[in-house]
């Protein structure tokens, strides 16, 4: 199994946008058709799509639910969602929608239980995410910031059969300063759940980087500033990724 790129849609009012640094009031929109960028992303060869529904992650609910319906059906491959899961309900009905896997983040800190439970229910389902600012864990859209450092967070879950962490550097996210490998792979190495890398990739180097430590046990890389602003080409990407 190679590193998986996931180019991202994160959604803002029904638009494809990129946040500099989580910031909603720092927003870049790219289009005003996900389903259109979705597809561009397909014939360019990606088999996974990391979809994000910013609006979601504040209102603690789905709020762009029909751009992501209109994505899962159109996208040939997998869709990995995240964006104000916190309930069953939520979870239930994005798996009988055809998302592959939902990230939970938020409740991973403040409701543990809640994650164990639906990793039972969804086995290779459940991707939790570890967002990260100076190293502490940062929830509610990152407007929070904890008390709990990444590796508890993360160790928390080792036993609990969830498929993959989220690893997100906030400083860098959306600001094309290069993925924080170091921090990554020290997670990777950490704990026996594969990660998956998301947070400021500038270009392909930041993918040779990645790609490097995939016998480390880093599975992915998330992308979406760089190639929207054409630093990064996704073929050219996913060409590297096969090859680690």
């Amino acid at each position: 199994m190679s590193l998986i790129v996931f180019p991202a849609i994160d959604l803002k009012g029904g638009q494809v946008v990129r946040l500099a640094e989580g910031d909603m009031d720092r927003a870049t929109v790219y289009g005003d058709d996900p389903t259109h960028q979705a597809m561009l992303f397909a014939e360019a060869g990606a088999q996974h799509l990391h979809v994000v529904d910013l609006d979601g992650a504040f209102a603690g609910e789905s709020v762009n639910g029909e751009a992501v319906q209109a994505i899962v059906k159109a996208f040939p491959g997998h869709v990995q969602l995240g964006g104000g899961i916190r309930k069953p309900e939520n979870v239930e009905r994005w798996f009988d929608l055809g998302v592959s896997r939902v990230v939970i983040g938020t409740a991973a800190l403040e409701n543990p239980d809640f994650v164990r439970d639906m990793a039972k229910a969804y086995p290779g389902g459940i991707v939790v995410a570890v967002d990260a600012k100076d190293g502490m864990v940062a929830t509610r859209g990152w407007a929070d910031v904890s008390t709990v450092s990444v590796e508890d967070l993360a160790r928390r879950f080792e036993d609990a059969g969830v498929a993959s962490l989220l690893f997100t550097d906030v400083g860098r996210d959306g600001m094309l300063k290069g993925c924080n490998v170091p921090a990554t792979v020290d997670l990777a190495r950490a704990v026996r759940i594969p990660v998956i890398a998301s947070g400021g990739v500038a270009g392909i180097g930041d993918i040779h980087m990645l790609a490097l430590h995939h016998q480390d046990g880093v599975e992915g890389v998330i992308t979406g500033r760089a190639l929207y602003d054409g630093r990064l080409d996704l073929a050219a990407a996913l060409s590297v990724a096969a090859a680690a």
